[in-house]
């Protein structure tokens, strides 16, 4: 919170006590408001919640002899007094001059004089962030290929229900913490800058309890175990990690959800492999098949069969492509089924299929399929 913020509140009004009130009718005043508004007795209710952080704000400054002497001498000067936004010439008043940058540090200035009280934060702790979420799931080929919706049971940390997320044991309330003045940030100087770091004694959380919950002692934090549906998207890789924007654990005084990062294991297919958005199969075919040619059928992950033309003459390692029944791609298409062809040799061949191959044998004897071979091996 800015000087002129405080400077314009009236801390007093905020409480409904008179400015000469005694520290004990201060002290009383607050509690009833506090228990009044406190979020355990008014959930959901986003007015309340916020009139506990106005009641809690000024009690912080008004309990606290000191600040509350800098606050009345600051509202005396600036609230009602001559240095008034506007003077007679028209001019605009800048408060951050007058504060910061008008006197240096040990100068003397109105910087120093009022410097215990808004040097010190004067902002509500800011809202923060849940923690991310790692966790692993295992597809079957199948799933992974046209994708899957598929429960995860996680743990996290969530607000605790017993206290509602304030930290607090039932009944009572958490104060603002007088290092950061409910920041949860501290600014510490080094030389010619100063460096914001989380404020060790409340933690980074603005607030300290003084009666801490039982169940979750203090932290306002608690594991909450929760089964959800995700869905994994078409085409996911073996070992990809997919990030979920939102599905992490939930954040503390309204801050956003962190996300959740699944690890993703594919189980291994008896069939079909997998080559980027292609799918690859091995078809073996007989011998005849590969020197005549002619149509072969092909078994599809999730479809009917489809056939092949298989040239003469194929070669043992030949490569065919099937379009359009590979693995879905992420903008809905999908990739080709790789089918590659392996001759298969008989181990036993007897009776008329001995024959003809001796006959074959016999017919091609003069075509050596080496002959290049050695040709090449004798001009190198």
């Amino acid at each position: 919170m800015s000087a002129k913020d405080y400077v314009e509140k009236d801390y007093y009004k905020v409480l409904g006590v008179p400015k000469d009130a005694t520290a004990a009718e201060i002290k009383k005043t607050y509690r009833k408001l506090a228990r009044e508004f406190h979020p355990d007795a008014n959930k959901g209710d986003a007015k309340a919640e916020e009139r506990f952080k106005d009641i809690s704000e000024a009690y912080d400054v008004l309990s606290d002899d000191k600040r509350r002497k800098e606050y009345d001498e600051a509202r005396s000067l600036f609230g009602s007094g001559g240095f008034r936004p506007g003077g007679p010439g028209g001019g605009s008043f800048d408060f951050g001059d007058l504060f910061g940058n008008t006197a240096g540090a040990g100068s003397g200035g109105l910087g120093d004089v009022f410097g215990g009280l808004f040097n010190r934060g004067g902002r509500q702790a800011q809202p923060r962030r849940g923690a991310d979420v790692e966790t692993e799931v295992t597809l079957s080929f199948e799933e992974a290929v046209d994708g899957a919706t598929v429960p995860l049971r996680m743990t996290s940390q969530a607000p605790c229900r017993s206290c509602a997320g304030t930290g607090a044991k039932t009944g009572t309330t958490p104060r603002v913490c007088p290092t950061c003045v409910g920041a949860g940030t501290v600014s510490r100087g080094q030389g010619a800058f100063a460096l914001s770091e989380p404020c060790r004694d409340c933690k980074g959380r603005g607030m300290i309890v003084d009666d801490p919950c039982t169940v979750c002692h203090g932290s306002g934090r608690a594991s909450s175990a929760r089964t959800m549906q995700v869905r994994i998207p078409a085409g996911v890789q073996d070992s990809q990690r997919i990030r979920l924007k939102g599905k992490g654990a939930q954040g503390e005084r309204g801050g956003q959800p962190g996300d959740l990062y699944v690890t993703v294991h594919v189980d291994t297919h008896p069939v079909f492999g997998r080559k980027g958005d292609n799918l690859t199969v091995t078809v073996p075919v007989t011998f005849p098949e590969a020197a005549l040619g002619g149509t072969i059928e092909v078994p599809t992950l999730n479809g009917p069969a489809v056939k092949l033309k298989l040239p003469a003459g194929s070669a043992n390692g030949l490569t065919m492509r099937a379009r359009g029944k590979g693995a879905t791609r992420k903008d809905g298409t999908r990739g080709d089924l790789l089918v590659t062809v392996e001759v298969m040799v008989p181990k036993h061949v007897t009776g008329d299929a001995l024959t003809a191959l001796e006959q074959y044998r016999e017919a091609t004897a003069s075509d050596d399929p080496r002959a290049a071979l050695f040709q090449a091996a004798e001009g190198a």
